[in-house]
């Protein structure tokens, strides 16, 4: 039980939650913590409690809690009212009750009637009918009815960011695809044409989600049931729903109405037609105008109003009653009540005052005036106080603007502090992303108007500018990839252009959308001709040619290969001698070598396979088409690249020699040098070590840590490895996709032992996994096979299956169309996907357990069988481990096996030690054996130093099996 463990408050409460089954991420959002922590948490909860893993603590906090006590469902994620909600008795019971037989219901309405209030309490009401969650999407702030754009901000609600190769309505599907959900549309009528697509999309592929969506009209979407929200009950004094808000609300104001006036309450809330937002601006003025005056007042606009052109049948009572408010102000107050409906969202008075061009003081007290009469809300912050306008208030001051002539002007004076505001967002500011967040609505829409406007292209360039930087830098990849294709179009100056399209790629890049880089690469070329810039011309030419080779795996359609040397042909013609565009071709011209014989056109319908099945890129998540037909090209293969980084570093460019040392990296895997390769790729992370946050830069930097982490791996540099890994799983850009962010962190502690930090890891990476859907990824596997030999080394075979499960998922071939031709790729290559990372933790998982003769069946093969012309960053492990197990078996040939390794291994402290550990096991000298604990122990291989002693046997083997069982695995077998 939970009260006999010494557990803390905290890691109570994080048990509480896994109980529920929550996420790490959800945990850290219910509890205000970060991630990391609530690993921690889990961590030593697992240890304290003594369970194997993630599924044994959620069974314990269910076993541990009160068998009377049902489990909470996941708290609702909607937006807190600041006033109680009044009446709705019948419409309450109406709308629950066909919420649970309806799976998309919109609830209709004029503006203001009260369909947002009904529909929080609702679906608040709710909450424990929908187990994984009620969630709350306002679409007001939205301008353009692009699905794409309701997606996004559905996602962004769902607490779900950008993902590298996957669109937002992707990624909300794969969240909610078992989820059984409540999802809460709100303010819908402008944007149908993008949410009538999503919700149809949603309920599709997500049979556990119901929709409620408000709406001024019908989504007219497949299984829509309509609710038609009424105004306000009239029935009368002593059952009036409108009576009791408008009493409700008219109280608030410090002077409650007598009872008495309930009467005459009535009479005055039946002319506002029992909308509830007239009455609550009516009820706001209760204080200062009494009954009597309301009733003049109401009685003046609604004559007026009467028949308008402008009045239809769903505006005319809301209408009526915000130009009743609006003439009751003083002059100055309507002025800055219409200039400030510019601001999309919150804004501060030095804000308000910019934009109204008025002084500060004056601002202040007029927008003090508009919140007493409840036409403002007003919110205090850390850093000041903001007011907001509600929606339908800020639609009715851009109106009064558009009467008053001012719309125009207004405009200009938004954007001017649009201009100021983005020029101030600077990320040395501690709190720079909030105020983006909270400005990002303003900006966009300033980008909107700015962009129809002639005569300020110059405004426009600055701002679309500004914007795609601060996007980035924020993690909006897609985003910022589109407003640097904007700021280009704006910009007069064509070497600008080219350099803002140059971006734009980059940015593309961390899409993992190699055709919109190819695409942009060669844009750039264009508009640097147009500046006169032949030579800058020359170097995207051959950039486009290289990330076709490069980052081959990321094209949904690959170029043709004469294409692509038509590009190099014409980038030399156009280099001129200049270093960089020397540099660049030099790369390309790598690049095209090294894939003489096995270009991406060879590979099934010339698309390159870039994608996963969610169209995902995965760097090297297939095998890449490198593999030359015959040895003696190899050498050309790495002079070309070494010429390549000799030629990028007289640039001075760190993004461009780190292209090369890439390039150089493959080279010197392929020669079989992988001492040298890890060291090159560890030049790489180091040269990027002040690498701007920009996104040629954040590009460069994520691919070379990866490169590190499995560069290490192969020569047995656990503790740089991990460096490397570690910096990737911390990165922001891949914050949102947790499982390409820690699988190279779970292969490294997999291998060193790290039992607690895979069990804790691998739990996010499922989840992160599961989340976008479960995609095929095979550069991933490895992660998943890691974390099944951890489970089998503890002996949990049902965990193990599950996770070889995975693995089998991950790295699953194509679809059967071209699983043929990817099989000819694979034999022609000389090894299928996975085949090193499973022979190796396949083989450590059976020797664990003394099944000798079934690790047999995954060391058998000769390395030369497995990986010719390429060698795999497995291979020191697959030599090593081969040469152990016909050490352990006794087999005649393990004298050659252990020399053939040793020949294969040298400069890898790990495989090395394990070598001579096999020579010492052969030779039954437990001191040798013993002998190799001291580098397992330095080289941080914690499960290597514990077998090692088990091996050597007396004394030390105690001390293995305690070490093991403190690791938390099962004992190992003898050998049979």
């Amino acid at each position: 039980m939970v009260a006999t463990v010494d557990i803390s408050a905290r890691e109570a409460e994080v048990l509480a939650l896994v109980g529920e089954h929550l996420s790490n991420a959800e945990i850290g959002a219910r509890l205000f913590i970060s991630v990391r922590t609530v690993e921690s948490h889990v961590s030593s909860l697992l240890r304290k409690l003594e369970v194997a893993d993630r599924r044994a603590l959620a069974q314990h906090a269910a076993h541990s809690a009160p068998a009377d006590r049902p489990q909470p469902a996941a708290a609702p994620v909607l937006p807190t009212p600041l006033t109680s909600f009044i009446g709705r008795a019948g419409e309450r019971a109406e709308l629950t009750e066909l919420l649970k037989s309806q799976r998309q219901v919109t609830a209709v309405g004029p503006g203001g009637v009260g369909k947002t209030r009904l529909a929080l309490t609702v679906a608040a009401e709710l909450a424990d009918e929908f187990p994984d969650g009620v969630w709350f999407v306002d679409l007001v702030p939205i301008t353009s009815p692009d699905i794409c754009v309701v997606a996004g901000t559905a996602a962004l609600a769902l607490g779900l960011g950008e993902q590298p190769g996957r669109a937002m309505d992707e990624s909300v599907l794969a969240a909610l695809a078992d989820r059984n959900a409540l999802l809460v549309l709100d303010n819908c009528e402008h944007v149908r044409d993008g949410v009538a697509p999503f919700i149809e999309r949603l309920l599709a592929s997500c049979p556990g989600v119901t929709v409620l969506a408000t709406s001024r009209a019908r989504l007219m979407v497949p299984f829509e049931r309509v609710y038609t929200v009424p105004p306000m009950s009239l029935a009368g004094a002593g059952e009036s729903d409108a009576v009791e808000l408008f009493m409700d609300r008219a109280a608030a104001g410090g002077w409650p109405p007598n009872q008495a006036l309930r009467e005459q309450v009535s009479a005055f809330v039946e002319r506002l037609d029992g909308v509830a937002l007239a009455i609550e601006l009516a009820a706001a003025r209760w204080t200062t105008l009494g009954l009597d005056g309301l009733g003049e007042g109401l009685s003046d606009q609604l004559r007026m109003l009467a028949g308008g052109a402008r009045a239809d049948d769903r505006h005319r009572s809301v209408r009526a009653a915000l130009d009743w408010s609006h003439a009751l102000l003083e002059p100055g107050d309507r002025v800055l009540l219409r200039r400030i409906a510019v601001f999309m969202k919150s804004f501060t008075i030095a804000a308000a005052a910019q934009v109204t061009g008025s002084e500060k003081g004056s601002v202040a007290t007029g927008l003090a005036r508009l919140v007493e009469q409840s036409l403002l809300m007003v919110t205090p912050t850390a850093t000041g106080t903001e007011y907001r306008a509600l929606e339908t208030i800020r639609q009715y001051g851009m109106e009064q603007l558009t009467d008053a002539s001012e719309l125009d002007d207004a405009r200009a004076r938004h954007l001017a502090w649009c201009l100021t505001e983005a020029t101030n967002l600077t990320v040395a500011q501690p709190d720079w992303r909030p105020r983006f967040d909270a400005a990002a609505d303003d900006l966009r829409v300033a980008l909107a108007w700015v962009c129809e406007q002639p005569d300020r292209r110059a405004d426009a360039y600055r701002l679309t500018r500004d914007f795609a930087n601060l996007a980035f830098t924020r993690h909006l990849t897609g985003e910022s990839q589109w407003r640097y294709e904007q700021a280009a179009a704006f910009a007069d100056n064509p070497a600008d252009t080219a350099a803002l399209l140059r971006q734009a790629a980059a940015a593309a890049g961390c899409q993992l959308s190699g055709d919109n880089m190819y695409r942009l690469h060669r844009a750039a070329a264009v508009a640097a001709q147009q500046a006169d810039d032949p030579a800058g011309a020359a170097a995207d030419l051959a950039t486009a040619a290289t990330s076709a080779y490069r980052f081959w795996n990321t094209f949904q359609q690959h170029p043709p290969r004469d294409e692509l040397t038509a590009l190099i042909a014409e980038a030399r013609n156009l280099a001129s001698g200049n270093a960089s565009a020397q540099a660049a071709i030099a790369l390309a011209e790598a690049a095209v070598l090294a894939n003489a014989f096995g270009a991406p056109d060879a590979l099934p319908g010339s698309t390159s396979g870039v994608s996963d099945a969610n169209g995902h890129g995965t760097h090297g998540s297939r095998i890449p088409p490198v593999a030359p037909a015959s040895s003696h090209s190899i050498p050309e293969v790495l002079r070309h690249a070494e010429r390549a980084v000799e030629f990028a570093h007289r640039t001075g460019d760190p993004l461009a020699e780190s292209a090369a040392l890439d390039a150089l990296t493959g080279a010197q895997g392929r020669v079989g040098d992988a001492l040298a390769a890890s060291a090159t790729a560890r030049r790489r992370v180091a040269l990027l070590a002040s690498a701007p946050t920009t996104p040629d830069g954040t590009h460069e930097l994520i691919e070379a840590l990866g490169q590190a982490a499995e560069a290490g791996v192969g020569v047995g540099d656990l503790r740089g490895a991990r460096r490397a890994a570690r910096r990737l799983a911390d990165h922001p850009m891949l914050a949102e996709v947790g499982h390409r962010a820690t699988g190279r962190l779970l292969v490294v502690d997999a291998l060193a032992g790290n039992v607690e930090d895979v069990l804790t890891r691998s739990v996010r990476f499922l989840e992160a996994w599961q989340r976008e859907g479960s995609p095929s990824a095979p550069g991933l596997g490895a992660a998943a096979t890691g974390v099944a030999m951890i489970h089998g080394l503890r002996g949990d075979d049902a965990a193990r299956a599950e996770w070889q499960a995975v693995s089998d998922r991950l790295g699953a071939a194509p679809g059967d169309g071209d699983r043929a031709e990817w099989q000819a790729v694979s034999d022609r290559l000389g090894a299928a996907p996975g085949d090193g990372d499973r022979a190796v933790f396949s083989t450590l998982r059976l020797l664990h357990h003394g099944r000798i003769d079934e690790a047999f069946d995954h060391v058998d093969a000769a390395p030369a069988d497995l990986w010719r012309d390429s060698p795999s960053p497995w291979l020191h492990w697959y030599v090593a481990l081969r040469a152990e197990t016909f050490a352990l078996d006794g087999d005649p040939a393990a004298t050659d096996r252990i020399a053939e390794a040793r020949a294969v291994v040298a400069g890898n402290p790990i495989a090395t030690a394990l070598v001579d550990r096999a020579e010492a096991i052969l030779a039954r000298d437990p001191d040798r054996i013993l002998a190799t604990v001291t580098v397992f122990d330095t080289a941080e291989c914690r499960y290597q130093s514990a077998r090692t002693k088990v091996l050597a046997g007396g004394d030390h083997a105690a001390q293995g099996e305690a070490a093991l069982a403190a690791l938390g695995l099962a004992p190992m077998a003898a050998s049979r």
